[in-house]
């Protein structure tokens, strides 16, 4: 084998090998979700009980579940604002199909006004390490 022929196998190994590491890191990339909701202000205290036990519970025993955090407008209490962090897209699916998941979808519902999730790209996740 000559220097071209080494050099040409080289490169191949390389661009192979980087191709599959960007490819692993896109699909182990986080999954960040903004969901924008209006709860009936009636039944609002009620959701706020369902949804922070749905968000405790699945911070807690979902090793996907980076993060999840709920706010709400300080002039609207019953408009909300949630901001969630997730390892990957199988962690978000995951997410999706649990059982407690599942359980605040049907508890809540009837609850909520209106819902407009929002697909985002992350472009700089920073945190304070505790």
């Amino acid at each position: 084998m000559n220097v071209t022929q080494v050099l040409l196998v080289g490169t191949s190994i390389l661009t192979s090998a980087f191709s599959g590491y960007i490819a692993a890191q896109e699909t182990h990339s986080p999954v960040v979700r903004i969901a924008e909701l209006e709860i009936d202000p009636a039944q609002l205290e009620r959701y706020k009980a369902v949804v922070k036990e749905e968000m405790e519970t699945s911070v807690r025993i979902e090793p996907g579940v980076l993060a999840i955090y709920c706010v709400a407008e300080k002039d609207n209490p019953y408009r909300l604002r949630f901001f969630e962090m997730y390892a990957d897209e199988q962690a978000y699916r995951t997410h999706l199909e649990s059982s407690h998941f599942k359980k605040y979808v049907a508890a809540t519902q009837p609850m909520i006004r209106s819902r407009k999730l929002i697909e985002t790209v992350p472009v700089q996740l920073t945190a304070k390490r505790q």
